[in-house]
C-alpha cells in the first residue's frame, strides 16, 4: 500500500485492520504514548494550531500535505515505504537470500537489541527540546520545532510497531519501556548518553538537529540495507521525515551566522566582546557549540573496533551506509581499515579487519557529510568578508566512548595533559559563561514575520509560505 488510511484509529499503511490481535494491542499503547506526549512533549502548546506537514502516501511525490493542526490532535501513525518485490539481502553470509518478511529466530535478540536503541532516541529528543518552545525566536521556528516534535513522536511508533509485531511480549514489554526511560532522569536515562544531555537554548538546538539528527540519518540508512524486510521498508520512510530535521538545523545556523555578520560589518567590529554588545552570537562561541555538539555526536557510533557492528554486519541486520552502491564483495572477510590509535605519546594509524571497524567506517562517512555542511557556513561569513572560519574538530576530541575516551586531545588532534586540558576548555568548549550569555539572549518572539535580533529570517517560507505567515495561532 502506498495510501495512508487515515480512517482508522491508527493511521496506517500496513492493513492493520487485518491484524486484530495486534490492533488491539497498539490500540492499548496509543493512550500510554498520549499521555506521555502530554507529560513530556512541548511545553505549553495544547491549545496551538501548527502549520504542519502530515503524510499522506509513502511514495516519493506528493508524499505530505500541509495544514494548521492542534499537536495533540496530530494522527500519528505507522508507515512503511513501499515494498520492493523480490529483495535481498545485500550483504554478510546471507547476501543474495530473500529479504526477511519474519525475524530469523538466531537473530531476535540482536534484531531487538537495535530497534529498542533507535526506538529510544526518538522520544529522547521531544523530552530534551520540550521547554524550547517558550523562547522560540519566531513563529517560523516555533513551527519548525514543533514539526520535528510531531515526526520524532511518529518514528517512535515506527519502531514500537515493529517491537509489537515481530516480538511478542518482550516486544510490547519493550514498547512500554520506551514511555518509561526519561531524558536525563537519573535513575531511568536514555539509552545513549547524547539523549541526556539537555537542549537548553535554540543555538544547542540547531547544532543538535544538524550534527544529532545527522547521526540519524547514518543510522537509518545503515538499517535502511538490513535483509529484515520490515525494519528496511521503516527506516526508508523515516529517511524522508529526517531530511527536514537536518534542514532545521542547517540553515538554522547559518542564519544565526548571516545575523553575526551583518552586524560586525554594519558596525565595523569583529572582538567577541563588542559583538555580544550587539545582542548577537559571536563566531568563536558558535565554534565551541560546534565542538561540543560534534564530538558528543560522533561518540554515538560506538567504539572504533565492535565485535558487535561485525555481527551484525556478517548476519545481515545492518550494512553499511549505501551498501549497495559500493563496489567489492559486501562479506569484507578479507577487508581492511585504517584506524587511529595512542601508541607511544603518540596518535598513529593502524589497519584492522573492517568487519570489526563497521563503526568507524559509518563515523568517517558521517563526518564527510558534516564537514560539507561546515564549508557552506563558512562561505556565509567568507562572503561577509570575514577571515573567521569554522572547522569541525578532529574526531579525538572530547571522546567518552572507544578507545580515546577521557584522552585529552585539543581540537586539531594534539595529544596534551590534563592540565593543558583544564587550561584551554573553555576556549574548546561552550563555558558556563558562553550558555549564560546565549541563554540572555533567549526571548521568546511570536509576531508574525518577527525575529529576535540574534537570528535572520530564512530567504523563504515554508511550503512556499510568505514569512509573515500565521504558522502558530496561539488561541
Amino acid at each position: 500500500m502506498s495510501t495512508i488510511d487515515y480512517s482508522e484509529t491508527i493511521p496506517n499503511n500496513v492493513n492493520l485492520s487485518e491484524d486484530k490481535t495486534l490492533q488491539r494491542a497498539l490500540e492499548h499503547w496509543q493512550p500510554n504514548y498520549l499521555n506521555w506526549w502530554r507529560d513530556m512533549g512541548p511545553d505549553g502548546s495544547t491549545s496551538h494550531d501548527v502549520y504542519l506537514r502530515t503524510a499522506i502516501n509513502v511514495t516519493p511525490e506528493g508524499w505530505a500535505s500541509f495544514g494548521h493542526v492542534k499537536m495533540p490532535d496530530y494522527r500519528w501513525g505507522i508507515f512503511l515505504a513501499q515494498a520492493e518485490e523480490g529483495r535481498k539481502v545485500n550483504f554478510g553470509e546471507n547476501k543474495g537470500r530473500e529479504a526477511w518478511q519474519d525475524v530469523p529466530g538466531e537473530h531476535r535478540a540482536n534484531l531487538r537489541r537495535m530497534i529498542v536503541t533507535q526506538g529510544d532516541t526518538e522520544p529522547a529528543s521531544v523530552e530534551q527540546q520540550r521547554h524550547l518552545g517558550l523562547t522560540a525566536p519566531s513563529q517560523y521556528d516555533l513551527r519548525n520545532l514543533f514539526q520535528v516534535n510531531v515526526e520524532e513522536g511518529r518514528h517512535l511508533w515506527a519502531m514500537v510497531y515493529l517491537l509489537h509485531k515481530y516480538f511478542g511480549r518482550d516486544g510490547r514489554e519493550e514498547a512500554e519501556a520506551l514511555l518509561q526511560r526519561n531524558s536525563g532522569d537519573a535513575d531511568n536515562p536514555r539509552i545513549l548518553e547524547a539523549f541526556n544531555e539537555e537542549t537548553p537554548d535554540w543555538l544547542a538546538f540547531y547544532m543538535f538537529t544538524y550534527f544529532t539528527d545527522r547521526d540519524g540519518k547514518f543510522q537509518l540508512c545503515a538499517l535502511s540495507e538490513s535483509g529484515f524486510d520490515p525494519l528496511s521498508r521503516t527506516c526508508r520512510f523515516m529517511l524522508t521525515e529526517e531530511a527536514h530535521h537536518m534542514f532545521v538545523g542547517e540553515s538554522g545556523i547559518s542564519r544565526v551566522i548571516s545575523r553575526t555578520c551583518a552586524v560586525m560589518k554594519e558596525f565595523g567590529i569583529e572582538d567577541p566582546a563588542q559583538v555580544r554588545a550587539k545582542g548577537v552570537i559571536d563566531l568563536p562561541t558558535i565554534q565551541r557549540y560546534l565542538n561540543f555538539h560534534f564530538s558528543v555526536t560522533i561518540d554515538l557510533f560506538g567504539a572504533d573496533q565492535s565485535s558487535n557492528a561485525a555481527t551484525f554486519y556478517s548476519a545481515g541486520l545492518k550494512g553499511r551506509y549505501e551498501e549497495t552502491k559500493r563496489n567489492d564483495d559486501h562479506q569484507l572477510k578479507d577487508g581492511r581499515y585504517l584506524i587511529q590509535e595512542v601508541s607511544n605519546g603518540k596518535l598513529v594509524e593502524r589497519e584492522v579487519p573492517m568487519l570489526n571497524s563497521l563503526n568507524e567506517v559509518l563515523r568517517d562517512d558521517y563526518i564527510r557529510d558534516s564537514v560539507a555542511g561546515i564549508g557552506r557556513w563558512n562561505r556565509v561569513i567568507e562572503k561577509a568578508g570575514f577571515g573567521f572560519r569554522l572547522a569541525a574538530p578532529h574526531k579525538v576530541f572530547n571522546r567518552h566512548i572507544g578507545s580515546f575516551a577521557d584522552i585529552r586531545f585539543t581540537p586539531d588532534g594534539q595529544l596534551i595533559s590534563e592540565a593543558q586540558w583544564q587550561a584551554n576548555v573553555a576556549n574548546w568548549l561552550p563555558s558556563e559563561t558562553d550558555r549564560a550569555y546565549v541563554a540572555s539572549l533567549m526571548g521568546r518572539v511570536i509576531e508574525p514575520g518577527k525575529f529576535a535580533n540574534w537570528i535572520a529570517p530564512p530567504p523563504v517560507g515554508i511550503n512556499r509560505q510568505p514569512i509573515d505567515f500565521d504558522y502558530v495561532r496561539f488561541n
